[in-house]
């Protein structure tokens, strides 16, 4: 593997995180300037460059960290410079004390990075003073607060759209595995085809994982954002949706596996069999609407029509509400079971039952 490529991103930052960096360095720097008389204010365009991230709660954190990096890395270089003077020796005593001190309070690893870097700056950028250590501290601060408000003011982002295309896309790709299903039946698959359709019934499980992540980098993004309470109610929608397709993932990817297991040539040939593949159509069938009303769903409000609130209404706890009528009927009854599929057949409608509970609210 090329070394080279580890230095380099899968993706590229967005271009307007690097013009709110550059305006955020430019701004802490230039601010610096006016309130504190003396070097150039590297503390403060260090804290302006690691606080701006993408969310704004990040940012915020970053701050935290960054702060209280500094705080103890400053004052832990002023009192080492004050009782042994300077020194090579002194400086790295400062480093090694810093690690440890950072170890021994489970700092996170950018304030324990942050300790002894300020320690280190401190020593060796200039005549180490209580005034020249409070300004550093000073500096960083500002640092940190002017990035916090460029991100908040500067169009703060908003990972929803990912995240309910993710939702949207794992919705339709859970009907497509139901609706497989009952092709399979259906037609009488054999043994490989319905290998491949277990293959395929599988990777939704990552796709639902993918899902949850983004729906979490959404979260992230709309805490402590000021565009953010328009858009809540989408994600509590979308969150609610993904936990009930985490139980639809379950149940298709077991009833796959249970057929692939079990199929045998007469299989299509037992009626209820074919009253099973007419379920999970319909079962199918509803989950492709659940998709369809989620990709619907505007993120960005119309004027006169109420907002993304508007367009999300609805139960956020059932996301099936909206349906008018649901495709699946009475569950199916079996009066004498086939002698040779009856554990086939038996899971399969107890899954049925299940989905269909999941489906209409009423599975405890």
């Amino acid at each position: 593997m090329n070394p080279v490529a580890r230095l380099r991103s899968s993706s590229r930052t967005p271009f307007l995180q690097v013009v709110k960096t550059a305006v955020a360095v430019v701004a802490a720097v230039l601010l610096c300037r006016l309130v504190i008389q003396g070097p150039f204010p590297t503390f403060a365009a260090i804290a302006a460059l690691l606080v701006v991230q993408p969310s704004i709660n990040q940012s915020f954190v970053k701050g935290l960290e960054r702060s209280a990096g500094v705080v103890i890395g400053v004052v832990l270089a002023t009192g080492f410079h004050l009782l042994l003077g300077d020194g090579v020796f002194v400086v790295l005593l400062v480093i090694v004390l810093a690690i440890l001190i950072a170890w021994a309070l489970r700092l996170t690893p950018t304030s324990a990075t942050q300790v002894g870097i300020s320690g280190m700056l401190v020593l060796t950028a200039g005549v180490v003073t209580p005034n020249y250590s409070a300004d550093r501290i000073l500096e960083t601060v500002i640092g940190a607060i002017v990035a916090l408000v460029v991100n908040a003011l500067i169009v703060p982002p908003v990972l929803l759209e990912p995240a309910h295309l993710a939702v949207a896309r794992l919705a339709r790709d859970t009907a497509v595995a139901f609706e497989r299903i009952a092709i399979g039946l259906t037609e009488g698959w054999d043994r490989h085809r319905w290998d491949e359709a277990l293959v395929a019934a599988r990777a939704l499980r990552q796709q639902h994982a993918r899902a949850e992540a983004s729906l979490g980098s959404a979260r992230e993004s709309l805490t402590m954002n000021p565009r953010g309470g328009r858009h809540r109610t989408i994600l509590d929608r979308d969150v609610a949706i993904t936990d009930h397709l985490r139980v639809l993932v379950t149940r298709v990817t077991g009833m796959t596996r249970a057929i692939r297991d079990n199929t045998a040539p007469d299989l299509r040939d037992d009626p209820v069999v074919h009253g099973i593949a007419t379920e999970v159509a319909r079962i199918g069938a509803d989950v492709r609407a659940l998709s369809a009303r989620v990709e619907s769903t505007r993120l960005d409000p119309v004027p006169g029509v109420g907002g993304a609130a508007a367009a999300a209404s609805g139960p956020a706890d059932e996301p099936w509400a909206e349906a008018s009528e649901p495709a699946l009927t009475a569950p199916l009854e079996v009066v004498r079971p086939n002698s040779r599929h009856w554990v086939l057949i038996g899971a399969l409608l107890e899954d049925i039952r299940r989905v269909r509970g999941e489906l209409l609210g009423e599975d405890d």
